[in-house]
């Protein structure tokens, strides 16, 4: 799906501590991120504002999953946003449980027939300009490997090209969701340059040219653009050939 989401936290402790519940020990505990395969954290700061108004889900492997995560964090004090059960009007085979995060982002463990694993199934992003995204997203999709899956007023679904996961766009009169880093994977550092190129050709705001970022690893060669509701999007190509992991 995602090469990583990452979004920024109010409480880094606090966020942790609910992470690790929700999705057992991290993968990666670095100085800048702490991560669970495609998902981080970072601590918030005055240039990177915290990540407000997301929906994420998580795969899980059956419905008696779903219900076992639900319990536990609300036993820990978490607060409950939907209780475990069908939601049919997403799939028939659609099973999830809502609670929210210390920043109250809305977190699911969801599993359906064409649940991917256990990392991110899905996001869904509160737009007031739903058209305006699906145009940005449109320019990115055959370079990035995405596809509209659907589109109708006030909502725009976009999948991955081996279907097992997807993001949407809803314009449903809830807060805008603010300040999350979408990071697409990259076959190779043409691709990066030519997803920076074809977005920043097309009017949309550059947020760091295209190179290497030896910070995350050596090797890491990456893309920013902002979209319309100025999420960070990046293109990224991991260059491991004769690195150090």
């Amino acid at each position: 799906m995602f090469d990583h989401v990452t979004i920024r936290v109010s409480d880094l402790e606090a966020a942790r501590r609910f992470y690790e519940l929700a999705l057992d020990a991290p993968t990666n505990d670095g100085p800048h991120f702490t991560e669970w395969d495609d998902f981080g954290i970072s601590a918030a700061s005055a240039e990177r504002p915290v990540t407000r108004n997301l929906h994420v889900g998580f795969g899980a492997t059956s419905r008696d999953a779903v219900d076992a995560w639900w319990r536990k964090l609300l036993d820990a004090g978490y607060e409950s946003d939907g209780e475990p059960g069908p939601r049919p009007q997403y799939s028939e085979s659609y099973y999830g449980a809502f609670v929210r995060d210390p920043d109250g982002n809305s977190v699911e463990a969801v599993h359906h027939d064409t649940t991917g694993g256990a990392g991110i199934d899905h996001l869904w992003l509160r737009s007031s300009d739903v058209a305006a995204q699906t145009a940005f997203y449109d320019v990115a999709a055959a370079i990035v490997g995405i596809e509209l899956a659907h589109s109708r007023a006030g909502f725009a679904q976009f999948r991955f090209a081996d279907r097992t996961g997807s993001f949407s766009f809803v314009d449903d009169d809830a807060p805008q969701t603010e300040n999350v880093h979408l990071a697409f994977g990259a076959r190779d550092v043409a691709t990066v340059e030519q997803f920076h190129r074809a977005l920043t050709s097309a009017g949309y705001r550059d947020n760091g040219s295209p190179g290497e970022r030896p910070e995350y690893h050596p090797g890491y060669h990456g893309a920013f653009v902002l979209d319309p509701d100025g999420h960070n999007v990046e293109a990224v190509f991991h260059d491991r050939r004769g690195r150090p992991l």
